[in-house]
């Protein structure tokens, strides 16, 4: 994908809008978060809680910001990346310390054995045409979690910038033929997405907030799963 401006995402418990690395500061004195944190409260066992900074490993423009439940396991982790980013023919994955060459790390293993501030895992989806993503800890908290679930969105990146390669206007569409055959990354509007011929490869594939995009057919929805 070409290159861009630093990209954006907003924090999720007051609206303000940063970057990455400004979110990742932010998030830990966000009085709205404190607010949130505050209510969750209840009587009972103190859980460890971990903030993660998550990134496709070659595109900045694509990052997630989370609190997930120590308690939980690396395959959770890996059913939720699947879901908001990867999946598209349930291929394989794992999980590592050094990347490909890195030690493979099982899926059982909890959230609280693996990381503490500092450290990152990569993951691999798919051997053949892998998408990689870089998983960092960031900070870690004792307390309730906001969610009943393993993982709480705190924020995301935008849908990054993409315009019509003929008249300029924001893109929604991507030419798999042009990727495939020219190896350039080209978007269009509806109009001319319709107008652009598509020979061998189908039709256009809609942007997507996800940087598996363009990439074995891979199509969405990139939405949370929950």
């Amino acid at each position: 994908m070409p290159s861009r401006k630093q990209s954006q995402g907003a924090c999720v418990f007051c609206g303000r809008e940063m970057t990455k690395g400004g979110l990742s500061k932010h998030l830990k004195t966000c009085t709205q978060r404190q607010e949130a944190i505050k209510a969750a409260e209840k009587a009972g066992p103190q859980q460890r809680l971990y903030h993660l900074q998550i990134q496709d490993a070659w595109s900045p423009d694509f990052w997630l910001h989370v609190e997930m439940n120590g308690a939980s396991t690396l395959k959770e982790l890996d059913k939720y990346l699947r879901a908001i980013w990867l999946e598209c023919c349930g291929h394989l994955s794992r999980f590592s310390i050094g990347g490909w060459s890195g030690n493979e790390i099982p899926m059982s293993r909890k959230i609280e054995q693996v990381f503490r501030p500092g450290v990152e895992l990569t993951h691999i989806y798919d051997f053949g045409t892998s998408s990689e993503t870089l998983v960092k800890a960031v900070e870690i908290r004792e307390g309730q979690p906001l969610t009943k679930h393993p993982i709480y969105l705190m924020a995301r990146n935008h849908m990054p910038e993409a315009l019509c390669a003929e008249c300029g206007e924001p893109a929604g569409w991507l030419c798999m033929e042009c990727l495939i055959e020219e190896g350039e990354w080209v978007t269009f509007c509806e109009k001319h997405a319709q107008e652009h011929p598509h020979d061998e490869y189908g039709e256009p594939m809609p942007l997507v907030n996800s940087p598996r995009l363009g990439m074995c057919g891979y199509d969405g929805p990139a939405e949370p799963p929950y």
